[in-house]
C-alpha cells in the first residue's frame, strides 16, 4: 500500500476544499462517461465521489476503467466543489479529483447489492454477513451499539460502580432455561455450563464487599428463538448493597436518562411511570404493556354475571371473567369478515371465541345482544362508552389468564392493524409488585416468577406457608414500547429464608446443597441486603435503532435453529476430540 489514508470519506466537507488528501475504502458505484469516470467510495464514516478525467495518466485511467464495485482502493487527490450537487449525502457538494490511485484488493460480484433496503432474503444476507455488515444501515447500528456500551460504562463509573468480569465456564444450576454444557477433559464425566446470567456471582460480589458492581456480560440460554431472543446475548448487569427497590429504580432511571441524552440527544423524563403487575394485567392484558396507545381492557363481569347468555354467565360462575376492548372509530376497518379473522387470532392464545357489538351506520349489530335484557345492554354500552363507529370485542373464559392474555395479544394486533402506534416515541414504565411464584401444571410444583433468589415482600412472609400464590415479590421490570428491556429484584440475604424458598420450590435438601451450597455457605459469613437488575443490551439497542429483530443489532447472529449460516456452526467435530472427552453420540431413532 503506497497511499496511506489521511482522511475518512464521510468526514470531508467543503471546508477541506483545495486540500490534498488520501482516502481508502470500498467502491460503491462506478460511472464511466468516456471522457470522465466517477466513483463513489465508501468507508465506515460515509461516502465521497472521486473523479478522473483525460488529464490523468494513461496508467491511472486504465486502472480506473478496470475497477468494479466492492474493489478496495486508495486514492490521492485534491478536494474541489462539485459541478452538480448531490443532496442525498452530507458531503455531496464536494468531490476528490484524483492524482494517484491504487487497487488494494479486487472483488467478485457480490451475491446481493451492498445498499440499504436491499432486496435479498435474510438467509442469504446472513450467509454473507461480512458483506451485509458493509451496508451503512448496519454500520450505523453497530456504531450505535458501541456508543450505548460506552455510555453505560461512563454512567456507572461516575456513580461509583466497579466493572468486574465473572466466569464464562461455571457450575450448572438448572432453573429456568436449559444450560449450554461444556465437557471437561481433565475432570472426566463432569461439565461446565455457560452462564445464563451472572446472578450468583454478582450476589457473591456483594458478600465480598464490592458495594456497586456492573458488567456488560455475555450470556447463554439453550431455548427456542424468536425475533427478540438469541441463544447468546449480552446483558447490562448491575448490583448494589444496602439498597431497596426505590434505590435501584432511581439509579437505573438515571442510566436511561443519561443514555438517551448522550447517545440519541433525546430527553427522557424521570421518574418513570410505575404500574403494579395486577394493574398492568387488568388494563392491558400484559406485564410488559405498550402504553403508547389506548385500547385498554374493560371488565364487564359484574354487568353480565347473571345474564341469559351462558357463554358469559357460566364463565363467571366458574371463576373466570368477561372483558372487552372498545376499538373506537373502527367500524369501517373492522368489518364482520375482519372479526372472523380476529377470532382466529385470539384462538392462538386459547380463547374459545370472540363476541362483538359493532355500531355502524346508526345501527348496532351484535353476536350476543338478544340474550341480554335492555337494562344489561344499556349498562354495558354505557360502561364501555359505545359510540357511533365503535366496535366492542369481548372474550369470556373460566380461566382469567386466558381472558387477559388473549385480549392483551389482540390489543397489540389491533394497534398494528389500525396503525395506532406512534413512531419515534420512547415510552418507558416500571412494572412492579410481581407475584413471587407461579404454579407449573406440567411439573406440578411452584416455580419462581423471576428467580429463586428474589426477596418476598416482608409483610407477606406469613403467607409463604399457607397462601404462597398470593405472596408479592420485591421485583421490578423496566418496559419500553411493549418490550421488557430489563428486570431485577431485591435479593434474599437471610440463609433460612433462602432455604425456605428452595423448599417451597420443591427442591430436596441434597439438590439444594449440590446446586447452591456454595451460596448458602457464603451467607454464613455475613451478607449485606442487596439487589440489582439486568438489561438486555441487544433488545435495548434494537428499540433505539427502530428495528424489530435483535438479529439486526448483533454483528454475527444465529437463526431460528440456533445455527450461524456464515460459518455453518454448530458443526461435527473429529472423533479424536470426542475420544479425548470420552463422549459417544447416540442419535435418536427416526
Amino acid at each position: 500500500m503506497k497511499l496511506k489514508r489521511t482522511h475518512y470519506c464521510g468526514k470531508l466537507s467543503i471546508e477541506n476544499q483545495g486540500q490534498k488528501v488520501i482516502i481508502s475504502g470500498f467502491v460503491k458505484k462506478v460511472r464511466n462517461l468516456g471522457h470522465l469516470i466517477f466513483m463513489d467510495i465508501r468507508d465506515i464514516s460515509g461516502l465521497i465521489q472521486i473523479a478522473f478525467d483525460k488529464t490523468n495518466s494513461s496508467n491511472i485511467l486504465k486502472l480506473a476503467e478496470e475497477t468494479r464495485c466492492e474493489f478496495v482502493i486508495s486514492a490521492e487527490g485534491i478536494i474541489r466543489k462539485r459541478s452538480s450537487i448531490n443532496n442525498t449525502i452530507k458531503n455531496g457538494d464536494i468531490e476528490l479529483y484524483i492524482f494517484d490511485f491504487e487497487v488494494l484488493s479486487k472483488a467478485d460480484t457480490p451475491p446481493f447489492e451492498i445498499i440499504d433496503n436491499v432486496n435479498a432474503r435474510e438467509e442469504l444476507r446472513l450467509k454473507y454477513r461480512y458483506l451485509d455488515l458493509r451496508r451503512p444501515e448496519l454500520q450505523n447500528i453497530i456504531s450505535l451499539r458501541h456508543k450505548v456500551s460506552k455510555a453505560v460504562r461512563n454512567y456507572y463509573d461516575k456513580n461509583g460502580f466497579l466493572e468486574i468480569e465473572t466466569p464464562i465456564l461455571i457450575k450448572s444450576t438448572p432453573e429456568g432455561a436449559r444450560d449450554y454444557l461444556v465437557p471437561s477433559r481433565v475432570n472426566l464425566g463432569k461439565f461446565f455450563a455457560l452462564p445464563q446470567s451472572p446472578q450468583l456471582y454478582k450476589q457473591l460480589l456483594m458478600v465480598a464487599g464490592y458495594d456497586r458492581y456492573f458488567q456488560i456480560a455475555h450470556c447463554f440460554r439453550d431455548e427456542d428463538l424468536r425475533a427478540d431472543r438469541q441463544p447468546e446475548f449480552t446483558q447490562i448487569d448491575m448490583e448494589m448493597s444496602f439498597v431497596d427497590e426505590d434505590d435501584i429504580m432511581s439509579m437505573n432511571e438515571g442510566l436511561i436518562k443519561y443514555l438517551f441524552k448522550e447517545v440519541m440527544g433525546i430527553n427522557i423524563s424521570i421518574p418513570l411511570k410505575k404500574l403494579s403487575y395486577k394493574e398492568a394485567m387488568e388494563r392491558f392484558g400484559s406485564d410488559k404493556p405498550d402504553t403508547r396507545y389506548g385500547l385498554e381492557l374493560i371488565d364487564i363481569s359484574d354487568i353480565v354475571k347473571n345474564c341469559a347468555f351462558k357463554v358469559f354467565s357460566d364463565a363467571i360462575k366458574n371463576g373466570g371473567s368477561v372483558r372487552c376492548i372498545n376499538v373506537k372509530n373502527s367500524a369501517n376497518s373492522i368489518t364482520r369478515k375482519e372479526i372472523d379473522k380476529l377470532t382466529e387470532v385470539i384462538k392462538e392464545y386459547h380463547a374459545k371465541g370472540l363476541a362483538f357489538s359493532r355500531y355502524s351506520e346508526d345501527k348496532i349489530s351484535s353476536s350476543f345482544e338478544k340474550f341480554l335484557s335492555k337494562d344489561e345492554i344499556s349498562l354495558l354500552y354505557k360502561t364501555v362508552n359505545l359510540e357511533s363507529n365503535d366496535v366492542v370485542l369481548i372474550v369470556a373464559d373460566t380461566n382469567n389468564d386466558i381472558v387477559l392474555g388473549s385480549l392483551g395479544n389482540l390489543r397489540r394486533h389491533l394497534a398494528k392493524m389500525l396503525s395506532l402506534i406512534p413512531e419515534n416515541k420512547f415510552d418507558f414504565l416500571w412494572i412492579k409488585d410481581f407475584p413471587l411464584l407461579e404454579y407449573d401444571q406440567n411439573i406440578k410444583r411452584y416455580v419462581s416468577k423471576h428467580h429463586p433468589f428474589t426477596l418476598p415482600k416482608l409483610e407477606h412472609l406469613d403467607k409463604l406457608d399457607k397462601d404462597p400464590m398470593n405472596v408479592t415479590a420485591c421485583a421490578y421490570d423496566m418496559v419500553l414500547n411493549g418490550c421488557e428491556i430489563g428486570g431485577g429484584s431485591i435479593r434474599i440475604h437471610d440463609t433460612e429464608l433462602q432455604k425456605k424458598i428452595f423448599s417451597i420450590l420443591g427442591l430436596p435438601k441434597e439438590v439444594i446443597q449440590e446446586r447452591f451450597g456454595f451460596l448458602l455457605d457464603a451467607f454464613k459469613y455475613g451478607v449485606p441486603p442487596h439487589g440489582g437488575m439486568a438489561y438486555g443490551l441487544d433488545r435495548l439497542v434494537m428499540l433505539m435503532a427502530g428495528k424489530e429483530s435483535v438479529r439486526d443489532v448483533i454483528a454475527f447472529p444465529k437463526v431460528q435453529n440456533s445455527s450461524e449460516l456464515m460459518t455453518n456452526c454448530p458443526s461435527y467435530v473429529d472423533q479424536i476430540n470426542l475420544d479425548e472427552l470420552h463422549i459417544s453420540i447416540k442419535y435418536p431413532k427416526e
